[in-house]
């Protein structure tokens, strides 16, 4: 006769074993789940409005929620991607062909500076137009290594890349016609008290939504604004800088002014005095604003966690995950407060 608690011992490691086999196996597909995964959660309160005007209809609004989702988020990322390849070439073959030479805006850039600021930059070794080339020279073959490498990955990869991407959206079809069930089934797997998993499901779920929406808005917002000043002010290759520029704006406080700042200081010092005052003014007070004024609504509000915590844990998840981890980071930040709290007394104010 098996003891009871060796059966349970038993049916543990099993568990343990078949779950971490079945995450390897998807593992190699872990991108096109994840994201599959967030287009659901976004995209669930529209499928269920299309739901109740089609209710015997799942498959057909699962279909019309995947089509929204389509012309709303892939399609706008798929022509911006494609602008954004014809503009790195452009300004590739320009650096090789030696027109883009930034060791000569360099230098332009220091012949304008005061005599004390030079002086500074000298105890630091900054004004050797030898060594400053030697470190340019040395960026510039990484860089080209790293864009040669890249076209070469894409070249190899663009099996995997409609491998990839044809797995997210049929998996995203699915978790929007199934994803209720599923939720319930994974609820009530879940062995903890009713209460304990209402919380943390919420949270995932708000802190999926709020970080992705706020984040990706701030970012698309920044990078369109610093995409059309680099447009109105002749800078080429608006497209490629707007798309840098929303790409670092997922870091909170420094973001876009890494390139509209360097920007600025070049036009200051070369004489464009008009172009650099209007660049420094609007990325101050309008892209920088954007910043300052959106993040805190819709990512620090709805996850209700300082902002030390979003920066820290978008930083840390970034550095693990890649791109994802600006998602990933806070979501674990959050259920790592959440669950805590589970456990934690409560506050002197909250128990009075």
């Amino acid at each position: 006769m098996n003891h009871p608690l060796l059966q349970n011992r038993t049916l543990l490691l099993l568990l343990t074993t078949v779950t971490l086999a079945f995450g390897t196996i998807l593992w190699p597909l872990n991108g096109a789940i994840f994201w599959g995964v967030v287009l659901a959660i976004l995209f669930t309160p529209l499928h269920r409005r299309l739901l109740r005007h089609m209710p015997r209809k799942p498959n057909l609004a699962a279909l019309a929620t995947l089509c929204v989702c389509l012309v709303m988020v892939i399609l706008p990322m798929v022509f911006i991607g494609i602008s954004l390849t014809q503009e790195a070439i452009v300004a590739y073959d320009r650096a090789r062909s030696g027109q883009m030479n930034f060791g000569a805006y360099l230098q332009q850039v220091l012949a304008a500076l005061p005599v004390w600021v030079l002086e500074l930059l000298n105890r630091f070794h900054l004004t050797s137009m030898a060594d400053v080339q030697e470190r340019l020279a040395s960026v510039g073959t990484q860089a080209s290594r790293l864009v040669a490498t890249m076209a070469l990955d894409a070249g190899q990869n663009t099996l995997q890349f409609l491998v990839s991407f044809g797995v997210m959206l049929y998996l995203l079809f699915f978790l929007l016609r199934d994803g209720a069930r599923l939720a319930v089934r994974i609820r009530d797997a879940i062995p903890l008290e009713p209460a304990h998993k209402e919380k943390l499901i919420l949270k995932f779920t708000t802190v999926i939504r709020a970080t992705v929406k706020g984040n990706i808005v701030v970012a698309g917002v920044q990078g369109a604004l610093g995409g059309f000043i680099f447009w109105a002010l002749g800078i080429q290759g608006p497209v490629m800088w707007g798309v840098l520029m929303a790409f670092l704006s997922l870091l909170p406080a420094v973001g876009a002014g890494l390139i509209w700042g360097p920007v600025a200081i070049y036009f200051l010092a070369t004489g464009a005095s008009t172009q650099g005052i209007i660049l420094t003014a609007y990325g101050v007070g309008v892209i920088g604003l954007v910043d300052n004024l959106l993040r805190p609504l819709l990512v620090g509000k709805d996850t209700k966690m300082p902002d030390y915590v979003v920066l820290i844990s978008t930083l840390g998840g970034m550095a693990l995950f890649g791109l994802t981890g600006f998602v990933i980071g806070p979501v674990i930040a959050a259920l790592f407060i959440a669950t805590w709290d589970l456990f934690a007394p409560p506050a002197a104010d909250e128990s009075s």
